[in-house]
């Protein structure tokens, strides 16, 4: 999982709860997402990298 690309489809930002859609198992899956930086703000549309995955469905995203 980490390394992967993916898109945000849900804004992130500082106390708030994002998501990305990520290709995983041939399809894209949906997964809550967190910036590296707390302080950072990514916007719907961006292409992340995921730095880090904590099962069952949350990862931490740099922009790409």
């Amino acid at each position: 999982m980490i390394g992967k690309i993916g898109r945000v489809t849900g804004t992130i930002s500082p106390g708030h709860v994002g998501e990305v859609m990520v290709g995983v198992r041939g399809g894209s899956e949906a997964f809550h997402a967190y910036a590296t930086d707390p302080g950072d703000t990514i916007a719907s549309g961006t292409r992340v990298v995921v730095v880090e995955y904590f099962p069952p469905r949350s990862v931490v995203v740099s922009p790409a």
